[in-house]
């Protein structure tokens, strides 16, 4: 198995495909944490189009148990894009035809609940500035964000269990090119390596922080090929 289809064994459709598929607790597990995932990009997109942080909050967690029922599962897959401009144009169509339907059954049934401290989310939503920016705009912004803090996230870890965090909390402000406050050679004499060491363990960082980018944008979109398409695209959000 050559690595972009170890990549592609487990990737957002593959779990959406298997939930659809199957009923049992592994499946549906997988599905509620990818679920986790989009909530606060799903739900800054909810509140930039006006609504109040509790009508956000149950909107989205009704189009989540929308999206949860497996008769709307069984008809999607791959061939419809990206995964996360999948999930934002089944979101426009649940805010536009499905919300007064999703309120009706509310009342007379029960949802999984995918909740989230609503005090938390919005203080976050609060943080995003940004009065310019159109919903979608917000919402893609705040998707490559979360994939990228992910991404460092797994790095800080790596670094972790490798007994390597204190270099790592030292050099991560280098890993995409910004310019540290220090030189090499003043953050080698704080860690006790040399100028040299310090450029050749950057160099490695950076290239372990690609690596795992391209593997997370791997499990959003539907083929290999359409990797470092996307990777150009969210460094271009990110940087607007």
């Amino acid at each position: 198995m050559n690595s972009h289809s170890a990549v592609f064994t487990t990737t957002h459709w593959s779990v959406v495909l298997v939930a659809g598929q199957r009923a049992d607790a592994q499946a549906s597990a997988a599905l509620e944490q990818l679920c986790r995932t989009y909530w606060y990009p799903l739900y800054v997109y909810i509140r930039r189009r006006g609504h109040s942080p509790e009508d956000a909050q149950d909107l989205t967690q009704a189009f989540f148990a929308h999206l949860l029922r497996k008769d709307f599962l069984r008809g999607v897959g791959p061939e419809k894009g990206r995964f996360r401009s999948f999930l934002l144009a089944c979101l426009k169509h649940f805010l536009t035809d499905e919300w007064e339907k999703a309120r009706t059954a509310k009342r007379g049934g029960s949802h999984p609940e995918l909740r989230l401290d609503l005090q938390r989310v919005e203080e976050r939503y609060q943080l995003e500035g940004r009065v310019e920016a159109t919903p979608e705009s917000l919402y893609e912004r705040r998707w490559a964000l979360d994939l990228l803090d992910h991404v460092l996230d797994r790095l800080r870890l790596e670094a972790g269990a490798s007994g390597r965090k204190a270099v790592f909390d030292q050099l991560q402000d280098c890993l995409l090119g910004d310019r540290p406050t220090e030189t090499y050679a003043q953050l080698g004499a704080n860690l006790g390596l040399s100028e040299t060491a310090v450029k050749v363990t950057v160099h490695r960082m950076r290239q372990r922080y690609r690596e795992l980018l391209r593997e997370a944008i791997a499990h959003t979109v539907a083929r290999p090929e359409e990797i470092d398409e996307e990777m150009r695209y969210l460094f271009e959000v990110v940087s607007r």
